[in-house]
């Protein structure tokens, strides 16, 4: 029984020590398919999910959907602690439990001296040090000053763990929220080429392109390091880094297939920074493997009524896509490079993909301003010195 404990507690730090290395401080994606934080997630997201379900309040639904990230870190984190007291118990039981215990002197059960090694050993984790318990060996005494060590350095990695997944997060979110004035909310491809359809534009659009190409990298690099960021969700519900990244794919898809210009070529390099972003993090919850003998039947984003409703927002290149049929061939080719993926991962992780054309809005901001500036720019040209007209004020 006592060689048993020993091995048993073995395992149990071992593969603490080691999933707590690969989740935090090894900067790749984690191997192995028995690995804790692996199966933490598996054993937690979908009964979180199946739960969720149950509400219909789509509100309330996606309120609990993000309290899954913060709350699940916190469970991983305490299911570490207690397999690492849980293993360094079962080392001391192995010893035949070494300890003066002075609420133990009429009692010498198994299970009473386990309980006795449990509490030494979350005491010299948290590094209480409270003395109530005295070991009677030297192999014990080392035992607990190891522990002791290995529990400031538990510390010490949690400490340094979250600023740096919370900075990740935020700095995510930032280009999120950015891309609400540039592409609607939720965005979508149509939008964002309907709000860059103005003088200079093809400049504006590469710098953008540019920008989310390096936002793909880093997204790329996070999220395969940190996987758990993925459930993170955005502080609006008609937000999410999921969405942002497939509308920016749905646009590179529509320059490269269809639209003419400079832009085109950096659309390209855009288009692949992203699809690798998404088909990495796609594979590290297995989307596409998860019923490998069942072939996906993922529903159209872009079907026949919506092509009429893109061709109409894509104004002066709707006949290079909607008079030419290659072009449009050329789009659902490309649309199968990253649609597979995308509808994986958003059935995982329950977070919508966003429409290609949204429809139109009874309040839009984005109307009412450009209508505002369309009227400024208007009285402006009518007072002929391109300074606008106010009779009632005196201009000096």
């Amino acid at each position: 029984m006592h060689v048993a404990a020993f091995i048993a507690g073995l395992l149990f730090c071992l593969g603490v020590a080691l999933d707590a290395f690969q989740t935090i401080i090894l900067p790749r994606r984690p191997t192995g398919r028995f690995r804790i934080t692996r199966i933490f997630f598996i054993g937690t997201w979908v009964p979180w999910v199946l739960m969720a379900e149950r509400v219909a309040n789509k509100k309330l639904r996606e309120q609990i959907y993000s309290i899954y990230g913060p709350l699940s870190l916190l469970l991983l984190l305490l299911l570490w602690a207690l397999l690492l007291i849980f293993g360094f118990g079962m080392f001391y039981f192995s010893m035949h439990s070494p300890f003066g215990d002075a609420m133990m002197t009429h009692t010498n059960s198994p299970l009473a001296q386990f309980g006795t090694d449990l509490y030494v050993s979350g005491t010299t984790l948290f590094t209480l040090g409270l003395g109530d318990v005295v070991p009677h060996s030297l192999l014990a005494r080392a035992f607990i000053i190891f522990e002791s060590g290995v529990g400031l350095g538990f510390v010490a990695l949690v400490i340094g763990y979250l600023p740096v997944l919370y900075q990740a997060f935020s700095h995510r979110e930032i280009s999120v929220a950015l891309l609400d004035a540039r592409a609607g909310s939720p965005p979508n491809a149509a939008e964002l080429l309907r709000r860059h359809a103005f003088e200079g534009s093809e400049e504006a659009l590469i710098d953008l392109l540019e920008e989310w190409e390096r936002w793909s990298a880093e997204i790329l690099e996070s999220h395969i390091s940190y996987p758990i960021l993925c459930f993170y969700r955005s502080q609006h519900d008609t937000q999410s880094w999921l969405a942002a990244l497939v509308s920016i794919l749905d646009t590179c898809a529509l320059l490269i297939s269809v639209i003419e210009g400079s832009h085109s070529r950096q659309a390209q390099l855009t288009f692949v920074m992203s699809r690798h972003a998404l088909i990495d993090i796609g594979e590290v919850f297995e989307v596409l493997e998860r019923n490998p003998g069942k072939p996906r039947t993922d529903p159209d984003r872009l079907p026949s009524k919506d092509f009429y409703h893109l061709c109409e927002a894509l104004g002066e290149n709707q006949l290079r896509l909607c008079g030419d049929p290659a072009a449009a061939k050329r789009l659902h080719t490309i649309r199968a490079l990253y649609e597979p993926h995308a509808h994986g991962l958003s059935e995982y992780l329950r977070i919508p993909l966003p429409v290609w054309v949204a429809p139109p809005k009874v309040n839009d901001q984005w109307s009412i301003l450009t209508r505002m500036r369309t009227d400024a720019a208007t009285a402006m040209r009518s007072t002929g010195d391109g300074m606008p007209f106010f009779p009632d004020e005196d201009h000096g």
